[in-house]
């Protein structure tokens, strides 16, 4: 029994099953509510939710991934390893790094009516049609929280899936039911539509809080390492783009993927933020069909197919989005402004990088840009976050301001420092071999690619050093034209 306080302060006795307020956005617990919470800022996100207890009674924090036995040599654990399992879609492989592993959790996130749920049956369906092939020895349970299972395979019918034994259907919300089919059924892939609409009737909270967040994932989680088998979790995104539920959530998992898009149309990019298989960053486009998601094999000529050509502010730049480079097209538009402080609007960069960059080439560069209005986008509804892509923005504004149409056969990368200067960026080659493909032929680079040898042969390379070069090549293109 603890002891009470000293002569004259007040005793509270402890409370059994206290209630604790969660915030849903990191997941810390506070003992009493507040507006804003003290650990990520976010306000009115605390949430009251009961003690998180365990069966009998004892609190649950660990995870346990031992199957049981003691330690064993890495020779050993080398020897045990078993082959990837291919799921038949080329790209969805390679962007998990050639295939799925064995006792794996991987979480799918995306915004609503991105395509998740389509690309998990059309993976789950692949998967058990190969189910012999690919050692899949108890077949698929695909396990929906959202859909019945009459729901699920109209969904199956209109996109042309075959029926197959090897795939089972499971519609509910419930964890131990999950379980429960996983030991009748024993299948080697579960796949869960989605993690938020599970819920464990060990805690009191309802479904898709932070504790039932954690404690499903951590469940499916013990699951697929002592038994072996592979998960594949559906995860729902924030309006800020990240996945909803405290972080732990995707440090809990093996793998996270991230699937991008516009619900209106367009292609859809798989991108893979983690990885503990293979290489992050990788990504592969898709396409929404009728027949559903399409894969792309050649992504920089679905973004370059409606380029239009001898326009101004056109520019096309080869960036290098994770291990595979990209061609897109840059497009800009500088006009007079009729406001006192001139617009810098973009679309698929950062704003503010757009606003360095009018600042440093109306500054080093002597462009007319500060009384003028910049809008910048990126053509397909892609993105470019990485700083290769500046060079091609500063030619896009410089050819835009002179009216001056690019070269078609023109690629250009590099960035572009506050002081003007044009730095190297890496994987210069690759991106050249790219625009090689597709037939471009010339090159604008950083002169310190250049001088280390990188440009491979069939392209001609020009490089430079300073942003005033681009600007004064273009002005002299200008004045010959003229």
């Amino acid at each position: 029994m603890p002891l009470r306080p000293r002569w004259g302060a007040r005793y509270y006795p402890p409370v059994k099953d206290a209630p604790v307020f969660v915030c849903q956005s990191c997941g810390t617990s506070h003992p009493k509510w507040s507006g804003r919470c003290s650990s990520c800022g976010a306000w009115n996100n605390l949430v009251e939710e009961r003690a998180v207890k365990g069966r009998g009674g004892k609190a649950r924090n660990t995870i346990s991934v031992s199957a049981g036995g003691g330690p064993v040599s890495l020779d050993e654990a080398m020897d045990a390893e078993s082959p990837r399992v291919a799921t038949g879609l080329t790209e969805f492989d390679r962007v998990l790094g050639g295939g799925l592993v064995h006792g794996s959790v991987i979480l799918l996130g995306g915004e609503p009516g991105v395509g998740k749920s389509t690309l998990l049956l059309q993976v789950v369906a692949a998967l058990a049609a190969r189910s012999r092939a690919a050692d899949v020895r108890g077949g698929v349970l695909y396990v929906s929280g959202e859909e019945s299972t009459a729901q699920v395979a109209s969904r199956a019918r209109r996109l042309g899936v075959a029926s197959d034994a090897a795939l089972k259907l499971l519609s509910t919300g419930e964890l131990d039911a999950l379980e429960a089919a996983v030991s009748k059924t024993d299948p080697s892939i579960i796949a869960v539509d989605s993690v938020q609409t599970m819920r464990a009737n060990d805690l009191e909270s309802a479904a898709g809080s932070v504790s039932q967040l954690r404690e499903v994932t951590a469940r499916l989680v013990t699951m697929a390492k002592q038994q072996g088998r592979t998960v594949l979790l559906v995860g729902h995104v924030t309006k800020d783009g990240s996945l909803a539920g405290p972080k732990v959530l995707e440090h809990l998992v093996d793998v996270v993927l991230a699937f991008e898009g516009q619900r209106s149309g367009g292609p859809r990019i798989l991108r893979g933020i983690k990885n503990r298989f293979g290489a992050s960053g990788e990504l592969c486009v898709m396409e929404m069909t009728r027949d559903g998601l399409r894969e792309v094999t050649d992504p920089s000529a679905l973004f370059l197919a409606e380029r239009p050509k001898d326009v101004p502010g056109s520019v096309v730049v080869s960036s290098a989005d994770g291990a595979r480079p990209l061609l897109l097209e840059v497009q800009a538009l500088v006009t007079p402004s009729a406001a006192p402080s001139p617009r810098r609007i973009a679309t698929g960069i950062d704003g503010t990088r757009l606003s360095i960059l009018a600042a440093v080439l109306a500054q080093r560069a002597g462009l007319p840009l500060r009384d003028r209005d910049v809008f910048v986008s990126v053509a397909g509804g892609a993105s470019i976050e990485e700083p290769a892509a500046d060079l091609a923005v500063a030619c896009a504004l410089a050819s835009s301001v002179v009216e001056l149409a690019m070269p078609s056969d023109l690629v250009v990368f590099g960035e572009v420092g506050l002081a003007g200067e044009v730095r190297a960026v890496p994987r210069c080659t690759p991106r050249l071999e790219e625009a090689l493909k597709l037939g471009f032929r010339r090159a604008l680079v950083p002169k310190a690619n250049l001088d280390r040898g990188e440009v491979p042969p069939g392209i001609i390379a020009h490089g430079v050093a300073h942003a005033r070069e681009v600007a004064a090549w273009i002005e002299r293109k200008a004045r010959d034209r003229d």
